[in-house]
């Protein structure tokens, strides 16, 4: 399910880590794409056997994934940065991938993998943060060093992008630790 927050001008656009996985779940040559089937579609066995219902109910705190916790992290930073700048920041996207592009290349010639990156903003659409979520995972030992982490990140490129100190754009930058 791909996430997304909007207000005028303001866009955080989170990846879909389904779309690839439905993707690739397609048989090669059949002409037309595998719909795989949803967990209530779902039936059990012949022998009365499989799936009976839900592991983890919603409202338990383990039913929301990593990935769905990490985009929740960087739109929490994104929005804050957003209340502090205002139009300042207006048109800026914020994504979330996995792994950066190239990263076999990177790890082939020692170079470490960026956290993130700054697109700057073509004749088509306005500017891009994007934040790798394995390599800033890997970073991190615990929950709120992540959270930290992902702030830090989302600051950096967000500095980058309007050409200033990232300690101006944020006053508690890099004070947590």
């Amino acid at each position: 399910m791909q996430s997304s927050h909007q207000d005028p001008g303001f866009t955080v656009r989170l990846a879909d880590p389904d779309a690839a996985a439905d993707a690739a779940s397609a048989p090669a040559g059949s002409g037309r794409t595998a719909e795989p089937k949803g967990f209530r579609q779902r039936r059990r066995n012949r022998h009365g056997r499989g799936l009976r219902g839900e592991l983890m109910l919603p409202n338990l705190p383990g039913y929301r994934t990593r990935s769905d916790r990490f985009d929740d992290f960087v739109l929490d930073s994104a929005q804050r940065l957003h209340d502090i700048w205002g139009k300042t920041l207006d048109g800026v996207r914020f994504a979330v991938d996995e792994i950066p592009p190239g990263l076999e290349q990177l790890v082939a010639e020692g170079t470490p993998a960026p956290m993130g990156e700054y697109t700057p903003a073509t004749a088509e659409e306005g500017p891009v943060i994007t934040l790798f979520r394995r390599v800033v995972e890997q970073a991190c030992g615990s929950r709120e060093e992540l959270q930290d982490l992902v702030h830090d990140v989302v600051v950096e490129h967000t500095a980058e992008m309007l050409g200033v100190p990232p300690e101006s754009l944020d006053p508690v930058y890099r004070r947590r630790y």
